[in-house]
């Protein structure tokens, strides 16, 4: 998937895709952890559904809760998706951000296979 430290650097172009091919990836994983926590907080918690989206994506985001949950099954709920959104939230960074990493790394082992 990510070229060898004997391999050529990317084009500009190829580089480019590979960003949005990364990013898509996120993307979809984001939207995945969105999907469950508004699944859940409507059929859980019984928010609408706007509400429902509103809290997941607050939460997803890390800026917390927005509505009051009533019931011990809706706070376990929403106890287990903090977590599970963080653990996303942290993955899709990485998922992001390693084509980034990978082409500086990748450049400092092309200059060092110059000299």
């Amino acid at each position: 998937m990510l070229e060898r430290k004997h391999e050529r650097l990317l084009s500009v172009r190829q580089f480019a895709l590979r960003v949005a091919r990364f990013a898509g990836v996120a993307i979809l994983l984001i939207a995945f952890a969105l999907g469950i926590g508004v699944t859940g907080y409507h059929w859980i918690a019984g928010f609408a559904l706007v509400d429902s989206l509103l809290n997941a994506s607050m939460i997803l985001a890390g800026m917390g809760p927005v509505g009051e949950l009533h019931g011990t099954a809706a706070k376990i709920f929403a106890s287990s998706y903090a977590l599970f959104s963080g653990i996303v939230f942290i993955t899709a960074s990485g998922v992001l951000f390693t084509p980034l990493f990978h082409r500086i790394i990748h450049l400092f082992h092309v200059e060092a296979a110059d000299k």
